[in-house]
């Protein structure tokens, strides 16, 4: 893809398109959590498996989808599991062996697994933020005390990705720097994969990398790590304190990933999970903040067509994968 290629649809993908017709939102008024028992569609999902994608430690991870996993298990009155993943693939290649049922999936995990199922997976509901957006941004950060001031300061410098399936760690901000004349493979002294967000922004505070990149929504105080995001989720931990840490490079806003769900499941399984997901802010806080690792205001459906640019992009990325080799 040539730069000018690349500039036209990064540029139509930061302002995130909805598809037609009016999304349902967890603002709207009227949304009614599912009433709790027994379904139809259970006899055909013997346990429901819930991928749980990379980006921090495992047991951090099960920890804080566990009362997510209750709550699905005690409303729709079946067995649900957690399973979490290595890295961001992981969830895509659970979906192409039938190993899940459902997952929350940045937005170009879900382009590339639809693309490697050949649409198998649909997109359900996806995170609003606080602004009623549904997009954040990739950050590139290094140390405070790094001297570096700005991206022209990495020249020659390491770069810690966070994962290759990462939309925000990894397929966005190389996107972008290459539309804007910069090859990392170049101008940086080396790039790596740190194995997810978190560990990303650890590679950087222990001097692995001297920047990394990483997600957050770009909005509230800089000082908490903003309100949703890796390094967020760091700062609630007692990870990070951000006086530690200089964002040296934005990105435009990225549309952000959907929970996706096999797409041959029932119709009345998907309609179900949008009621459970869009009423779940107002129903159930703390899980929602459990999963959404911060703020926001709450979820809105959307469908594939949301995501159309983002497949483009990566099919773009492809066919150039394949001309090199």
């Amino acid at each position: 893809m040539n730069a000018t290629r690349r500039a036209l649809l990064l540029s139509t993908l930061a302002v995130p398109a909805l598809a037609q017709g009016t999304p349902r939102r967890s603002v709207d008024p009227g949304v009614t959590f599912p009433e709790a028992g027994r379904r139809a569609w259970a006899d055909g999902i013997p346990v429901l498996r819930i991928g749980i994608s990379g980006g921090e430690n495992e047991t951090d991870r099960l920890a804080r989808n566990e009362p997510y996993r209750q709550l699905l298990e005690e409303t729709f009155r079946l067995p649900v599991r957690l399973y979490p993943s290595p890295d961001f693939a992981g969830v895509g290649q659970a979906f192409a062996a039938g190993q899940i049922e459902m997952a929350q999936m940045g937005a170009a995990n879900y382009a590339g697994t639809w693309i490697d199922t050949r649409g198998a997976i649909e997109a359900l509901v996806s995170a609003e933020a606080d602004d009623g957006t549904i997009g954040y941004v990739a950050i590139m950060v290094t140390r405070t005390d790094s001297g570096i001031a700005d991206l022209a300061g990495m020249r020659g410098r390491s770069l810690a990705w966070a994962d290759p399936a990462s939309t925000s760690g990894y397929f966005a901000p190389r996107a972008a720097l290459r539309a804007q004349g910069i090859e990392p493979s170049s101008y940086f002294s080396r790039t790596g994969f740190a194995g997810g967000h978190e560990q990303a922004v650890v590679a950087v505070l222990h001097r692995q990398y001297d920047a990394g990149c990483t997600w957050a929504s770009g909005q509230g105080d800089f000082a908490t790590g903003y309100s949703r995001g890796a390094l967020k989720v760091m700062v609630d931990k007692g990870m990070l304190d951000m006086r530690e840490l200089r964002v040296i490079w934005r990105s435009d806003p990225i549309p952000s990933g959907p929970i996706a769900c096999r797409a041959d499941l029932p119709e009345a399984f998907k309609e179900d999970m949008r009621r459970f997901f869009l009423a779940l802010p107002k129903t159930h806080p703390a899980v929602y903040e459990g999963i959404e690792r911060g703020g926001g205001t709450g979820f809105r459906t959307v469908t594939h067509a949301d995501y159309a640019l983002v497949v483009r992009l990566r099919e773009e990325e492809a066919q150039e994968r394949r001309r090199r080799r």
